[in-house]
Order: C-alpha cells, then structure tokens, then sequence
C-alpha cells in the first residue's frame, strides 16, 4: 500500500548535502536510480531534480527499513530520513560524493514498473519512444538542466526588461484571423455559429495598439501558434520573448536587444558578448554566405563566376545568365580525398530539394575529374578555378539557374551541410551578429503577388517609398534580425505609424481597400488618433534555448513538443471530439477518403 508524507517535511534536495553537513538528520525524497544490494549492505541512489544522494542501509537498519529498501527498484518513488556521515568509499563524480544518508525510516510512496529505457544522460533510445514516454524521458537529467535553462532564461527576460522600464502586459489568445503569411490556428465560435477565432501567430497587431494607448515600453513572453510544417527548428506552438518601444529608430531596439541578450548569455552561459554586434547588411549576406543568417564560424564563402562564363556555348551556365540569373560556387578545401564520386551525386540530389537542377563539380585529387569542365574552353575553367581559389586536393561546387534564390538556397545549404560534415565550424565560441537592409518584399510564385518578407506593418526605408508602387523589388525595409550561429535567433522592425501609408503598403500587397478594412481596420482606424513612431522585436525562446545551448533539436527544448506531423505521440492529441460538441459549434466533419 503506498505511503504518504504525513508527518514528513523534506529537509532539502538530494544534490544539496555535503561533508559540512555530517551529523544532521534530513529526510529527502525523490526516484531511485539504481537499487545495490550486497547482502548485508544495500546502497540507494536516490535522484531528483538536483542530483544524487546515496542511502545507505546496514546492520544497524531497522529490519522493517531494510526490507523496504530490498523491495525497491529502479524508479521507486520514495522518502528517506536519516543521519549525513563520511563515506568510507567516495565518488568525486558526484557533488554529493562525500556523503551518505545512513537511513533510519523509509517510506515507498509508490512502486513503479520496469521503465521502457534508463532513466539517464544520453539514454540510447528512439526519439519516438522518448516522446510517448514524455513524463519519463523529463526525468532524465539532460533533459531537467535544459528546462532549467529554459527557465533562467525568462527570468533573465523578466528582470532585464522590468530594469529597462518595459510593462509586461498579456495580449488576447483569442483573436482575429489575418492571414498573411503562415497559416493560422482556427477556433470555432459556439456563439457565433460560422465564425472563428484565431490563435496569435504573434503579439503583433496588439503589441503596436499598445504602443498607440500610450504605455511606451511593452514586453511579454508570449505563446504563439502557427500551422505550419514541422522542422528541427520549429514547433506549432512556441513562445516568443517580446517587446515594442515607442519613440525609437532602429539604433534604439538594436541596444535594447543586445542588452538582453549580453545579461542572458553570461547569466545562463558565464559567457561575455561583445557589443555592439556586428552588422551585416542583406545583400552581403546573400552574396556572400547565400543566407539571411549566415553562420560566420567558418569559411566557404559564395563566389559569383558568373563572370567567367558570360560568353560560354555551354547551355547550362550561359542559359541561366541570359535570363537573368547567375553562376556561383565554393571551395571545399583539401577534402578531395575525403569525398567519393557517389557522396558527390547524392549531394547533388540533396541540392535540388532547393531548387537546383543539379549540382556541377570539380574534385581536384591526384587524378583530377569534372563533371563541366569538358564543356568549357580551358580560359573559362581556369578562370573559375582561379575566382574559387583551387588548389590541388580541393573540391569545387557551382550552382547556375535563372532564378538567384535558388542558387543562394542551394549553395548556402550546400556549404552548411559541408561545414557540419567536416567539423569545419568553430564551435569554441559563439557568433552573434545582425542582418539589416532586408527588402520590403518577397515575390510568391505559388500566390502570384508579392509579399512581405517580414510582415505588411514593417516600416519601408523613406530612400524608397517613391518605389512603393512601381518597383517593389527594390524597396528595402527597416527590418533587423539577430543571429546566432547560424540562427535566427530573433528579429523586429520598425513599424508603419501612418494610416495612408499603411493603406499604400496594403494596396501593395494586394489588399483592396474593403478587403484591407474587414482584415485590418482596428488598426488602420488606431492609427488616424495620433500613433507614435514605434518599434520592437522578439526572440523565439525555443531557438534561444537551442543555440545558448547547443542542442539541435528543438522538441528538447519543450517540455511536451509535437512530431513533424504536429501530433502529441503522448497523450495522443489530436483526436476525434464527441458529436455533441460538434452540433454545438455547428461543424460537420468529412472523413477523408
């Protein structure tokens, strides 16, 4: 039968105890790790979210004790009072390595069965078995220091802000539906019979309504939601760490942000940031590194050999320069050795999940083989040996297409999963820098209309507003983001606080103005009563978590995460719903075929 705390009052957590503490008498609760029993003598580790004691039942134990702790198994919820004293054989792994608790009483709280997989750092097990086993997999000990640091991390949000004169304010779960952009979470009304409530894809709209009511400095760690397709680096439901400020330009938000994330890398990390961070405008980005976060902790860099080949008869390269686009490559340094012709095919598979038609090469090994050289003058292949800076033992990569996105996709992935392959990334010390200068907007393919790159409320560059209607393209926002290691680790802008403007940046998007009315006229109407001039940004606190940390899959950074499919392996959501709820919210269901 299980027992309970009656009369019992834990003294302190089971990492707590030391050598100092000798002589005292403590009751400690928590799991037992492993169960020793060596015939007169029976060792417990006891765990809890601190760390390990031992408990040490012997001779002198009460028989009742003693056949307790003989019962005991792995995962044992229980409570031990006793006396603190020297161990006669020490761990100097554990911080508690010095000490035992001579156990006096014990009480099993509850038994538990043989769990499905070790209860420990680094337990080899499947990441689906973890997951429907969430409530286990959280008491391993990698997993609690990440929740901790989680944890550290809002409250280094919390206090810095508060410090800084920011308000924390809550802003509706329940809104408007406005999309543009990722898909939003419905919610059906019962009231309303019809309609929907969404879940915010971010604080936006509210987070600048409260800059406009007049409370200045505004901050929240929100819950957010998008219905988007799931990634490493991405969830359903995720929080964002958030704030606007009133009264500001872009040097303003950018302190602020950097001020932030300085307190939390050395509270949560002990690590000294730097500042101001660096600053990298869009387009170098792009150019340079064929991403709007460029990981900056090693080389191999994007060349652009378009040059080389301008007049070239072969189709691949000159097609792709007649239309518009452009020929671009790297250099994998000395690794021709290191990577077969097979491993090159495949990565030339890998690179049209980015939109490349192919991947051309040149591994110059002893015996130096090509898959486009043969089709150039040797002028032309030498001059893209010489832009690429080819040495012998190197492995050259290039990428044409009409369609520059594409080339900058591929090749910046390409020249990531080479940095990973290789171990070329200097992992010593952390890479923090902003991107700026993004454009205003993004041409869709699939929507047939531009779009904002950020979001329709971002605040074009006044240079180019002359260009609003005319050339979109070229429009460039007052847009910043920070990365991390090859990260967006957060992002903002300064916002339109203008009514017509932002009726011309709607109009630009598409939106006729009825249409731009019924999505957006609570703030199209906020802003006609005296809107201040505004900005913010906001950090995905999961991300945040994985790059302070290391880790590269962001469902360890939550407590109960989703799988790609946007399922709860665990408690098995989502689920069908009882007829009766459906009737009330008058909703019929189709069973897909």
């Amino acid at each position: 039968m299980a027992e309970f705390m009656t009369g019992l009052k834990r003294s302190c957590y089971c990492g707590e105890p030391r050598l100092s503490d000798a002589g005292k008498t403590l009751t400690l609760c928590g799991w037992v790790q492993r169960q020793r029993d060596l015939g007169q003598l029976i060792f417990i580790d006891l765990r809890d979210r601190s760390g390990i004691m031992q408990l040490a039942f012997d001779e002198d134990t009460d028989r009742e004790v003693f056949k307790k702790a003989f019962s005991c198994r792995s995962e044992f919820c229980l409570a031990a009072t006793g006396v603190v004293r020297e161990r006669t054989s020490k761990n100097a792994e554990l911080p508690t390595g010095d000490v035992e608790l001579a156990v006096k009483d014990l009480r099993i709280f509850s038994k538990s069965e043989t769990p499905p997989f070790a209860i420990e750092e680094n337990s080899n097990v499947t990441k689906e078995t973890r997951l429907r086993y969430r409530y286990l997999d959280l008491r391993r000990p990698d997993m609690q220091h990440i929740l901790m640091a989680r944890h550290r991390i809002t409250k280094c949000a919390h206090d810095y802000f508060d410090d800084n004169g920011f308000l924390e304010i809550e802003t509706p779960d329940l809104i408007k539906s406005t999309p543009e952009g990722a898909r939003d979470y419905l919610v059906p009304s019962r009231i309303f019979n019809g309609k929907f409530f969404a879940l915010p894809q971010s604080p936006q709209l509210y987070k600048q309504l409260l800059m406009m009511s007049g409370f200045d400095r505004y901050m929240q760690v929100a819950r957010c939601f998008r219905d988007e397709d799931l990634r490493a680096d991405r969830q359903p439901e995720f929080t964002q760490i958030d704030f606007e400020m009133s009264f500001v330009n872009q040097e303003d938000v950018m302190a602020i942000g950097e001020g932030f994330i300085k307190k939390t890398y050395k509270e949560v990390c002990g690590i000294d940031i730097p500042t101001p961070l660096r600053r990298m405008k869009w387009q170098e980005a792009m150019d340079r590194f064929g991403s709007d976060k460029p990981d900056l902790r090693f080389g191999m860099e994007l060349q652009d050999v378009s040059d080389c080949v301008r007049n070239t008869g072969f189709k691949v390269f000159s097609g792709a320069l007649a239309e518009g686009g452009s020929v671009r490559g790297i250099n994998l340094k000395g690794k021709a050795n290191d990577l077969s012709r097979k491993e090159i095919d495949k990565l030339g598979d890998w690179v049209k999940s980015y939109g490349a038609k192919g991947l051309a090469w040149t591994r110059l090994a002893e015996k130096e083989t090509s898959s486009y050289e043969k089709f150039l003058t040797p002028e032309e292949a030498q001059a893209i040996r010489a832009a690429l800076g080819a040495e012998p033992g190197d492995v050259l990569f290039l990428v044409a297409s009409d369609d520059n996105t594409v080339v900058y996709a591929s090749l910046g992935a390409l020249r990531c999963e080479l940095g990973r392959r290789f171990n070329l990334i200097d992992k010593s010390n952390p890479c923090l820098l902003w991107v700026t200068d993004f454009p205003m907007f993004e041409y869709s393919k699939e929507e047939g209309r531009w779009m904002a790159m950020h979001h329709p409320f971002t605040m074009p560059n006044p240079e180019d507003l002359d260009k609003l209607e005319s050339d979109p393209g070229s429009v460039r926002s007052i847009a910043y983001d920070m990365v991390i290691n090859g990260y967006e680790a957060g992002g903002g802008s300064l916002r339109i606080h203008d009514s017509a403007l932002q009726e011309r940046m709607l109009e630009a998007l598409g939106f006729k103005p009825e249409d731009a009315q019924r999505r957006f006229g609570f703030l199209l109407n906020a802003l006609k009563y005296g809107a201040p001039p505004h900005g913010g940004m906001a950090w995905g606190l999961e991300r945040l978590v994985m790059v302070l940390l290391g880790i590269d899959d962001m469902r360890d950074t939550v407590a109960f995460p989703k799988v790609s499919s946007s399922a709860d392996l665990m408690s098995n959501a989502p689920d069908i719903v009882d007829e009766k709820q459906l009737e009330e919210l008058g909703i019929g269901v189709t069973k897909a075929e």
